[in-house]
Parts: C-alpha cells; sequence; structure tokens
C-alpha cells in the first residue's frame, strides 16, 4: 500500500484530501505545517507528498527540498494558480502542480499518474469482502481466482476503487476511461458497466444514480 504525506495547514481541506485517498487505498499521515513535514520525510517512508506552498513554519518550496533529498515525488496543491507560479514550483521539481479548488477524481488520477511515472505502483487494492485488484499486472481477484476483464471493464473497476462512495457523472466516467469528449450517449458506459458487474458481482454495490451516473458503496 503506498503511503502519502499531506502538508496543509487547512484541517477542512487535508481531512477531504485524506478521506479520498483512503478511500482509494492509499495509507496517509497528515502535517499542518512544513517544519512538521519535514520531520516526517526525515523520519519515515513515503511514496509521495502532496504540499501546500504557503505552509507556516516552512514553505513547500523549502519542504521540496527536503523531499528531493529522499527521492520523495512532490504534488504542489496550492490557491498559486498564476502561470509564474506553476512554472516555478515544476522547474524546482515538483511532479505535477494542481491549483485549488480542484475535482477529487482529477487529483486521484493525477496522483496515480505520478507514482506509475516514478516507478511505485506495485500495489494491491482490495474492495471487500472478496475481491483484490493487483494495479502493476492489471489483474482482478475474486475469492483468490482470476476475473477476465476486458481493459475498459478494468478502467471502469479502478475509477470506482478509486472513488468509492463519490457519485460519478456518465461524461467525466466516458472521457476517463475512453479519453475522448462525451457526446451524450450513455449506451456504452452503461453496457461496460453492467458486464464489469456482473462478472464480480457488484449488483448491488455499484449503483445507478439517478440523472448522474454511477457510485460504487464501499
Amino acid at each position: 500500500m503506498n503511503r502519502i504525506l499531506i502538508a496543509e495547514d487547512e484541517a477542512p481541506i487535508a481531512n477531504l484530501l485524506r478521506t479520498a485517498l483512503v478511500g482509494a487505498g492509499y495509507c496517509c499521515d497528515w502535517a499542518a505545517d512544513g517544519a512538521t513535514a519535514a520531520d516526517l520525510i526525515e523520519t519515515q517512508p513515503f511514496d509521495l507528498a502532496l504540499l501546500d506552498i504557503m505552509l507556516p513554519k516552512a514553505n513547500g518550496y523549502e519542504v521540496l527540498e527536503y523531499c528531493k533529498t529522499l527521492e520523495v515525488p512532490v504534488i504542489f496543491i496550492t490557491a498559486k494558480g498564476q502561470l509564474e507560479d506553476r512554472v516555478k514550483g515544476l522547474r524546482l521539481g515538483a511532479e505535477d502542480y494542481i491549483v485549488k479548488p480542484f475535482e477529487l477524481m482529477e487529483l486521484l488520477a493525477r496522483v496515480e499518474t505520478v507514482l506509475r511515472r516514478c516507478g511505485k505502483t506495485g500495489r494491491i487494492l482490495c474492495l471487500p469482502p472478496d475481491i483484490e485488484i493487483d494495479t502493476a499486472s492489471r489483474v482482478v481477484k475474486k475469492r483468490g481466482a482470476v476475473v477476465a476483464l476486458t481493459a475498459k471493464e478494468y478502467d471502469l473497476l479502478l475509477l470506482f476503487v478509486q472513488n468509492r462512495n463519490i457519485a460519478l457523472y456518465r461524461d467525466r466516467i466516458y472521457e476517463r476511461v475512453w479519453g475522448e469528449e462525451y457526446l451524450g450517449d450513455s449506451r456504452t458506459v452503461d453496457l461496460h458497466i453492467q458486464r464489469m458487474r456482473k462478472k464480480l458481482g457488484l449488483e448491488k454495490s455499484l449503483v445507478a444514480v439517478y440523472k448522474i451516473g454511477y457510485r460504487l458503496e464501499a
């Protein structure tokens, strides 16, 4: 299980991040200031750090330097959204730069992308009571037996597992999994979800949400 450090001085935002990341299968620690974040990075192993820039005691740029010495990739999550701020953060060594406010679905996708790019995605995701997802090999097992999913069915499952208990709109599902603009025809999304749901026995937990799309209740 990947371990992620959240360095954020606003408790509501930190709690939102932690809830989303834990729900997606990550282990999280929280630091409310830069000094605490630096101490944690020096004493404990992390696969990724999510850093606000405007932190008390030590700012995000300073914490980034600690992360770089220990080869911990960094994503900045900040209200500093000007072009020069984004360029500065990336040039200093951040892997990505997210401006507040942000969408959780996009944030989780960026976290997964950075972990994969940095070679830190070899992990098992569990969906109780009996489903395991090996994200390195893209193998899904139910009660220990491999379930044959198509590439799109696997991508759909991973999307829902990473966004548990969040209602996902059909257009966002289509754009994330198929990589194309959604044109209003939901049959493709519905058909693939129905097939994946049947193969894994998720008929009761992967539910349709009226006028929105689908939600995985877990």
